[in-house]
């Protein structure tokens, strides 16, 4: 809904609510006499001005302002002005012969609140119905302007906090676009050195990892097959460049009909082959990628002799997903590590938010 459609279903409220109030104040005088005394419509709009005089000037301009003082002195002002306009001004309605069958109206106002004085030199109780129906339309008015203020900050402040997550998961994805590039050119470094016949299809398969980075993971979500398929072409790329593979496991199954962020999984798996091969050359790496019920499971585990040394230098990855699995998946996932001296185990569960259509 754009502004001009919102101004609009502003004002139609505010109309219907008025006449509602109209119909409700005027009836009982209307099957008394049968009409509506000119005095009724005076006094009317008299509450209609203090509604709107309060709602966009006093509570804007001084309420807001936290000009508390003199705005309760304002209002007690306006409301003895006003009181004391319908009284003097407005005091007897203008000559009207009723209809035939109806009483003679006598006017009262609106609703007394209070019995009617009597006797002379009581005009304070006189008045005081008036002056308290101006103080409710004061308070009635400026509690609704401050609810609408507060919808509309609370709706700015979750707007300005979705922006901040939004440009942090940007960055955070700048950032992992790279050091994974760096990783995967290591590894075909690797090949080359090696000259090995793999390479060509190690570079093959970059390809197809670079075109997914560049052309799919800049989407908010993508379908958990795609990224399925994007860790597998990473594995298959980390095959070529070892020399035995047969201690590598993977295990993925289960519905992949939903849909996740882009590239989230993919570093726990980096890391494995970075650091799943110890002195001896021998790699144990186990992957499992388990989806039930909406739920993924991953579990990575790899070996190694070594994973500390060089933590300081392996740790903008890990610390990447971490800050993304927390800014897009809160009280939604659990993510425990266990690291000693041999072995390194991931067991990330996650609760999938969106199926395919």
């Amino acid at each position: 809904m754009n502004i001009y459609h919102k101004k609009i279903a502003s004002l139609t409220v505010h109309i219907l609510v008025w006449i509602i109030f109209f119909a409700i104040s005027a009836s009982p005088i209307y099957l008394k006499i049968g009409s509506v005394p000119n005095d009724f419509y005076f006094k009317f709009s008299v509450f209609f001005i203090t509604f709107y005089l309060n709602y966009y000037i006093l509570v804007p301009k001084i309420f807001l302002k936290k000009k508390f003082l003199f705005y309760i002195i304002t209002v007690l002002v306006l409301s003895i002005s006003f009181t004391l306009f319908l009284e003097f001004v407005i005091a007897k309605p203008f000559n009207i012969n009723p209809p035939n069958g109806f009483r003679e109206y006598k006017p009262q106002g609106f609703p007394r609140m209070f019995p009617k004085p009597r006797g002379k030199g009581l005009f304070f109780f006189k008045t005081l119905p008036i002056f308290a129906l101006l103080l409710l339309f004061f308070t009635l008015s400026t509690s609704i302007k401050l609810g609408i203020e507060w919808y509309r900050t609370e709706k700015e402040r979750v707007l300005i906090a979705s922006q901040k997550v939004s440009s942090e998961l940007s960055f955070l994805k700048a950032q992992l676009n790279p050091h994974f590039l760096f990783n995967t050119l290591n590894s075909i470094y690797a090949l080359a050195n090696k000259k090995s016949d793999n390479t060509t299809e190690a570079i093959v398969t970059l390809s197809e990892l670079m075109r997914y980075i560049i052309y799919e993971a800049n989407e908010d979500t993508v379908s958990l097959e795609k990224e399925i398929e994007h860790i597998k072409n990473y594995i298959s790329l980390q095959l070529l460049r070892l020399k035995d593979s047969s201690g590598v496991s993977v295990n993925i199954h289960g519905n992949l009909n939903y849909k996740i962020e882009p590239l989230l999984l993919i570093s726990f798996i980096e890391n494995a082959f970075k650091y799943g091969t110890n002195f001896n050359g021998k790699t144990d790496i186990k992957i499992k990628i388990i989806i039930e019920d909406k739920t993924l499971h991953l579990y990575v585990y790899n070996t190694s002799s070594h994973q500390k040394t060089k933590k300081e230098n392996s740790g903008i990855g890990l610390e990447n997903i971490k800050n993304r699995l927390n800014l897009l998946y809160p009280n939604a996932h659990t993510l425990d590590i266990k690291s000693d001296k041999k072995s390194y185990t991931v067991n990330l569960i996650l609760e999938l938010k969106n199926k395919q259509i």
